[in-house]
Formats: structure tokens, sequence, C-alpha cells
């Protein structure tokens, strides 16, 4: 058996000690740091740093790490049957067990786990992988944890680890507290998470809500797993859409004035017409009148208080409006939990010389050309133009055709800032970027990915993460969005109307890529229908249980004998709470923060089971007078419950609820 808390850990330590892949569950392996990387503390400089604005340089905070490992009995269990393979087949080579498995199995009546130990090396060996599971079978069948081990199928080895076993795992959990399920799968690694960064054109909508949700759950599993993160907003300060939104504010600003003009007749005068409607720009255009009178209106015969050229307002109203823009949005993710270490200015990555950087580099590679692409199929891009242009050869680095970097009169494309801002991030020293995008700009991955390929020689991965489109319902019925018209359903209106965290854990309900109806009324339901409910109302239950019993202490329960549990409820749910640091690292590494909300939803129906049964068995009661020893040893499960249940929401950036009213 695991023995005391301590032989949990030691298993643990024993997984992560060098048998192979940190996480065998199918994920990626930690990327070691490049040469010279570890000569960069967190704290140093180095060539080429960011230009910055807004919270300041992230290298120079300290690193928050929780305890390194946690006892998973997935990679204990892994590391035993790698140890059985080496003895069975002691001519292998180390990397002959790299893709060595231990996992749940598909059907729970086959058992706790299984491997696939025999298979991934049969070819190798040269034996039939029936024979090599029998005889790891025989092998595994003999370790103190398990209680049985049996070969199944073509080759794999089903096991059943004793009750001892899994009630070891109940104090371990308790010493460790929240930092249980942390891990050192991303540990040296230094990874960059980029998400929101919504063109400063207008307040926080549903849409934004999505990705924001998804990229700090996202940064916060990575976190927990190890990494160190750094959360970066990249404000699109630059092109079109800033100048069309300096035009619309300063129409607000002409009407502060009292402007004569009609909003039709000002429209006409605007280049491309007047884009931004939205009474969220009235503000603003009080805001310019306060700060700056009417210096900036020019008199005119026909209108009193008419537009003055744009050359005497233009910047100062651009950089104006998008201070006060990015003001509130900031107040919007702050409401909704969501905290950047950086905001990164496009503006200020163009003017600080990282396109023509960027270019240099490029064509010091021989990666850069002039010439004229083939129009492409389908809807023609805004960046191509049927005449020569100074192109990037994205082809050798994955990407359908070569991009443009600048068009035939020479300035850059939309392409070209974001392959500077990617540069920017490449030598602040990032190991891997990680970016939430809009499902809108899958056609823009393959680009980006050659594009920072190409600038790190392959050595940095840029992994993007696409979330699909929400729709918001009410009363059975959709409520529109329109964010030119100024009429679409905000983040403080969602917020204000279900509370932060409902909205945290619903968007985390189905996977980012997947459509998903944001129901009002379901969301605010108290039933186990609704997800956020039922994972604090387990939480909320698991509490009320404890408050009941005085607040026992964890460090008291954790000395608790616990061979009452022996009901397979109780050891249902201990086995659910050993699946989190597998579930931690598997989750990860496949950059999907909603299996956090899976294993919490299932996590919850787990316990929800165990009251019910107590419900209906007074001997399976958590509280029981006559039987303290049982009390405490139930005592101890609630509290391990709680204790991961509060683990999983704070990856996820939400709180637990103490009671429910």
């Amino acid at each position: 058996m695991l023995c005391p808390p301590g032989g949990a850990f030691l298993l643990a330590q024993q997984a992560r000690s060098g048998d192979g892949p940190l996480h065998p569950q199918g994920g990626k392996r930690r990327r070691s740091a490049p040469p010279g990387m570890a000569a960069h503390p967190q704290g140093s400089r180095r060539k080429g740093a960011s230009v910055l604005c807004g919270h300041g340089d992230p290298r120079v905070l300290p690193l928050k790490r929780e305890a390194m490992t946690s006892p998973d009995l997935f990679a204990a269990m892994r590391a035993r049957t790698v140890a059985a393979l080496r003895e069975i087949l002691p001519d292998l080579p180390e990397d002959a067990f790299a893709k060595v498995q231990t996992e749940p199995p598909r059907d729970p009546a086959h058992g706790d786990m299984a491997t696939n130990g025999a298979m991934v090396v049969a070819k190798l060996a040269k034996q039939p992988p029936p024979k090599l599971a029998a005889l790891l079978a025989e092998k595994l069948a003999a370790l103190p944890e398990v209680a049985e081990a049996a070969p199944a199928g073509p080759g794999f080895v089903n096991l059943r680890l004793r009750e001892d076993t899994l009630r070891a795992l109940v104090p371990a959990v308790l010493t460790l507290g929240e930092a249980y399920g942390a891990s050192a799968m991303g540990q040296g690694v230094r990874v960059n998470v980029e998400y929101v960064s919504a063109n400063p054109t207008g307040p926080m909508h549903v849409g934004h809500c999505r990705g924001a949700v998804v990229g700090d759950g996202l940064a916060g599993l990575l976190a927990k797993a190890g990494y160190q993160v750094t959360r970066e907003y990249y404000i699109n300060d630059a092109g079109a859409q800033v100048l069309a939104l300096a035009y619309a504010a300063y129409w607000r600003y002409l009407q502060a004035l009292g402007t004569t003009m009609t909003e039709d007749h000002y429209a006409q005068a605007v280049p491309g017409g007047l884009q931004y409607r939205g009474d969220y720009l009235v503000p603003v255009g009080a805001a310019l009148k306060d700060r700056h009178g009417d210096a900036l209106a020019a008199a005119d015969a026909a209108f009193v208080f008419a537009p003055a050229g744009p050359e005497t307002w233009l910047d100062l109203v651009r950089d104006s409006t998008v201070a006060l823009m990015m003001e509130a949005i900031r107040e919007d993710l702050a409401a909704l939990g969501v905290q950047h270490d950086i905001f990164i200015s496009e503006r200020a990555v163009v003017a600080a010389g990282k396109l023509d950087q960027a270019e240099s580099l490029l064509n010091a590679k021989g990666l850069i050309y002039r010439g004229v692409l083939e129009p492409p199929k389908g809807k023609t891009p805004d960046d191509w133009e049927p005449r020569e242009q100074t192109l990037f050869r994205a082809t050798q680095f994955g990407d359908d055709v070569d991009r443009p970097l600048r068009k035939s009169d020479g300035s850059g494309t939309y392409f070209a800032n974001d392959v500077a801002n990617h540069l920017d991030k490449i030598e602040r020293g990032f190991d891997e970027l990680v970016q939430v995008w809009g499902a809108d700009h899958g056609g823009y991955v393959k680009r980006m990915q050659a594009a920072v390929g190409a600038l790190s020689d392959r050595r940095v991965p840029l992994d993007v993460v696409l979330t699909q489109i929400v729709h918001v319902m009410k009363n059975g019925e959709p409520v529109r969005m329109s964010k030119r018209a100024g009429t679409y359903v905000t983040l403080r209106d969602l917020i204000e109307e279900v509370g932060k965290d409902a909205v945290r854990f619903t968007m985390l309900t189905r996977k980012a890529d997947a459509q998903m109806e944001f129901d009002l009324d379901k969301v605010v339901e108290q039933s186990r229908d609704n997800p956020v409910f039922y994972v604090q109302y387990a939480h909320a239950r698991c509490r009320s249980v404890l408050r009941q019993a005085g607040d026992p202490a964890a460090a008291d329960l954790a000395s608790a004998p616990l061979s009452a549990l022996a009901d397979p409820a109780e050891l249902a749910l201990i086995r659910r709470i050993a699946a989190w640091p597998r579930t931690v690292e598997a989750a990860a590494a496949a950059r999907e923060p909603h299996r956090i909300a899976f294993f919490l939803q299932d996590l919850a129906a787990d316990f929800h089971v165990l009251w019910n049964r107590g419900r209906d068995d007074s001997t399976l009661r958590f509280i029981r007078a006559d039987e303290p020893e049982a009390t405490q040893a139930r005592l101890a499960l609630v509290a391990a419950t709680a204790t991961s249940l509060r683990a999983g929401l704070a990856v996820l950036g939400v709180e637990p609820v103490e009671e429910m009213r």
C-alpha cells in the first residue's frame, strides 16, 4: 500500500525522477530551455526588450509557485510499469518506454487503470504483445499497491488498486491543501499567454468574454502545471479601425460642444463614413470637451462648432480615445476577475522599429523576396495586390502560400505588424507562445505559426486556441448583438445579470472551438442541470458537514484511521480525487481548460451520490455520534473533496461558495 501520507509523495517523486515523459497520457513533453536561456533570470534585461505599457515588465515580478509535486497514482503506476518492463526486457534502450501510458480504462468495470506498456515495446522486443502483457501482469500483480493485474485484449494490462492504496491518498490531499494537483511539468518553461486583445473601439461584449475566460483559465491551468506564465494583452491601436474610432469620438466631442451640424452631414465628410455610433462614446466626447474646451473645433459660417482640419486634432483625439477605451476595458476585465500582467501597444512595437528588425532578420535568412502572388481562391484578402510586393517565404514553414510583408507602396501589411509583435515576444525570452483567438481568425493560424517558426528557427512553438461564437439566450429567445451600432450585450451587462463566477464557469462548460448558448435563465437556476450550481452546491454541502462537526483542522483529519471508508461510493469518490493531478497535466498539455470544468462536474456528481447514499442508509452518514472513528474518516474524505473542488475552481478563477441560500 502507499502507507502513511508520505508514501504517496514518495511514489509520485519516483514517477517523476526520470522515467520518461512527465505526463504519459498522450500530451506533450516539456521542452528544455534553449541554450543560454538560463543566463537570463526573470528580472534580467535581454537584447531587444519590448516596448511596454500598462503594468510594466512581468520579468521583475516574483514567480508564484506551488509545491512542485502532488501524489499522482497514475504517474506512480506508470513508473512501476516501466520498471517492470525493464526487468522483463533489460536490453531495450531507454527511449523504448517513452510511449508507455497508464490511464483509466474506458469501462470502469475493468479496474482502476490500464497500461499499454506491453503493446508499445512488443515490436522492438520482437515478442507477441499478449505474451508480454501476461509477463507484465504477473510483475505488477506482485506490487503491494495492486490488488489485481490481468492481461486484456491485444496487449493491455488492467489494474485494480488495493483499497488501502486509494485511502492513503486522502491524508496526502489534506496535507497539500489547495496545492494538490500542482505539477512540475512546466518547470523552467516561460510561456506567454495572449488573450482578449480586443480592438479598443468599444466596450467588451460577450464574444470577448469567452476569449477572456478561456485565456485566463488556460493561464491559470498552465501555472498550476508549473509553467512560468505571463498574461498579455496586445492593444490593436494602429490601423484603420482606430482612425475610424477617432473620427467617431470627435463627433461626440462636437456634440458635447453643442454643434449645429447634423450627424449625417458629419458622416459624409468622414473617410469611410461614421462607423462607430454607439452611445459609449458620449462620455469620451464629454471628456475631450472638459480637457480642451472648444480648442479642437473650428469656426464656420454654416455651423456652430464645425470640424477643424484633422491635422489639428486627429492624433490627440485618437490617443485620448484609445486610452479611455482601454481604461474601460480594464475595468470590465477586472469585474470578470481577469488581470493581465502586461499590455503591449501595437503602435509602440512598430515605432520601436520591430517591423524593420523582423524584415531584416528574415531577409538575412533568405526568406524575403520581391514577387507577385497568384490571386487567392474564394474571397480576396485585404493584403493581396496584383502587383509586386515584399513577400515572406511562409511556405517553407508549413503555410499554404507565401505572405506579403509590405505593400507595393512600401507600407507594412496587417500581417507584418503581427510579425513584429511576435518577434518582440521571442526576444523577451519566452519558450512557448499561446494565444486565444476568435474562430474567425482560423485562417490566420498557419501564417503566424510560419512566421514564429522562421523568426525563432523553429525553437519557439506557437499554439493557437480558437473560441467559437456565443449565443446569448433569455426567455428562450436570442439576444441580438451589433457592435458598431452599440446595441449589443456587453460583458458588464452579463456580469450584472448572473455574476462573475457564473459567467466564468459557464463559459468553460464547452470546448472552446464549439459554439455555445449562454442561457441567462439557466445559469441562475438552482438545479443539477446548471453545472455552476451543481459544483458550488457540492462545495457548500462539504462545508456544511465540516461546520456541523466543528470545522476540524485538516492536520487532525489527516491522521485519522481510514479503514471505515469501504463503501463503493466512498471509494469511487477517492478514485475521482485521484484523477486530479493527471487531469491538470493532460488539460495543460492539450491547452483545454474546459477539462477542469468537466472534472469538477464529475467530482461534484460523485459527492452528491455519496450524500444521497447517506440519506438512504444511515450507516453511511458523515457524522455518527456512536461511531467516532468512522466519523473522522468520513470527515477526512469530505475535507479532501472540498479541497479538490477549491483547487479546481481556483484554476478557473471561480470563488467557492461556503453555503447556499
